[in-house]
């Protein structure tokens, strides 16, 4: 038979922790998110839906960005075995500097939509976890707010041409003069992509007041007392905001964008020169020809031409071609610290993430932000010790194998 007695007080103590419970709601639900998935599905539940679907929606069918995310799921990690891993090093050196982890904040457009705290929260986190913050053209805070909110960081510029040139070198100058040290020419945008949430919602800018967002008010009030109560939503870096996103980008762009503009700008800018949105070997052959100081992979997080090719699925074939001449970086579709982790075994030298940082902003604004970093650290540390690396140049392409789910038909 079983002896049973009643448990003595010391013995609970023993068994049982109690934790302080923490009174702030949003605090309570950014400690229960484990993954960018959780910040998300916290995201959707806090934010209107068509801020929400501005930000988590792409073009078209959204084909590119779903490839972009199977293509880090389609990943096999080949770890090595008794290596000493009790420290991991994170550290990395991008354009010129350095970086405690190996990617950076991605630049945003419209970012105080998503949170009222903008890309002041991004970039403070960012000089916080001493990662480079990348401020975009069509950002809702000003190049000096930004330099001041992360004083003692790295901040880089992302530059879209204008129409009116004046308007885009009078940018280079003062990014330059706030002494943010790269500028990230954006060359994947010479018209709108069609961004279908948007029109569905009838998104615009400034907010419509329609029975759909006169429920989203009764739903998200919090959303829009922040709204209401703060500067203006509009972009720092135009004067004319009215209407929806893709119109102002046909307005104020310049499709006619080439490789003269690229040499206007290497002239004017001191700093390092990287080139955004490449999304070819040749064309990255053709930059490195041109003297950029890097290149980035991307397809603009499948937000401009669905169907574009995966930027990991290119990784390898441009590092080959120009990894010994030039800095290859990449975006899209990082959801993950392990997404990181093969990017740098397949030869990136550093990438950025966008959506897993706005996910984090519209799930807790600052402390969202802290806690997407966070959660892609701990991954990114985790994943390396499974594959029993000490250092990210450890990493080497054996460590990862692309498993293929999508491959050309041959020609007939």
């Amino acid at each position: 038979m079983v002896q049973r007695q009643l448990p003595r007080p010391a013995d609970l103590r023993e068994l049982v922790g109690f934790r302080t419970p923490q009174l702030s709601a949003r605090r309570r639900r950014l400690a229960s998110a484990q993954t960018i998935a959780d910040l998300r599905d916290i995201a959707r539940r806090t934010t209107p839906r068509a801020a929400f679907d501005y930000t988590d929606g792409a073009a078209e069918g959204e084909i590119s960005i779903a490839r972009a995310r199977q293509a880090f799921s389609d990943v096999e990690l080949h770890p090595s075995v008794l290596h000493d891993v009790t420290r991991v090093d994170t550290t990395c050196t991008v354009f010129g500097g350095t970086s405690s982890l190996p990617f950076g904040i991605a630049p945003t457009g419209f970012t105080r939509l998503m949170h009222t705290e903008g890309e002041i929260a991004g970039a403070g986190a960012a000089g916080a976890a001493g990662i480079p913050f990348a401020l975009s053209t069509l950002g809702t805070a000003a190049i000096e707010d930004v330099a001041a909110a992360n004083p003692q960081g790295r901040n880089w510029f992302q530059l879209y041409v204008m129409r009116d040139r004046a308007i885009s070198y009078g940018l280079v100058e003062r990014a330059a003069a706030a002494g943010f040290d790269t500028l990230l020419f954006t060359v994947d945008t010479p018209v709108a992509g069609a961004r279908l949430r948007d029109l569905r919602n009838g998104f615009s800018i400034p907010p419509e007041i329609t029975a759909r967002t006169a429920l989203d008010i009764a739903t998200h009030p919090r959303w829009w007392f922040d709204l209401m109560t703060t500067e203006p939503l509009e972009f720092a870096s135009l004067t004319s905001t009215d209407g929806t996103v893709g119109e102002l980008i046909d307005a104020a762009f310049d499709p006619s964008v080439g490789y003269d503009d690229l040499a206007a700008v290497r002239e004017m800018w001191p700093g390092r020169l990287v080139v955004k949105g490449v999304q070819t070997v040749a064309d990255a052959r053709r930059l490195v020809d041109c003297g950029v100081d890097g290149i980035v992979l991307s397809n603009h997080g499948g937000r401009q031409l669905d169907r574009a090719p995966v930027p990991f699925h290119l990784l390898p074939q441009v590092v080959r071609e120009v990894g010994q001449q030039t800095e290859v970086t990449l975006d899209t579709g990082i959801m993950h610290g392990a997404d990181v982790v093969a990017a740098l075994a397949h030869g990136a030298r550093f990438t950025m993430v966008g959506r897993a940082y706005l996910y984090g902003l519209m799930a807790g604004g600052r402390e969202g932000v802290d806690r997407a970093i966070e959660i892609l650290r701990g991954q990114i540390e985790r994943t390396m010790r499974l594959l029993q690396v000490a250092s990210l140049e450890e990493l080497e392409p054996g460590h990862v194998t692309q498993l293929q789910r999508l491959a050309p038909r041959p020609l007939a």
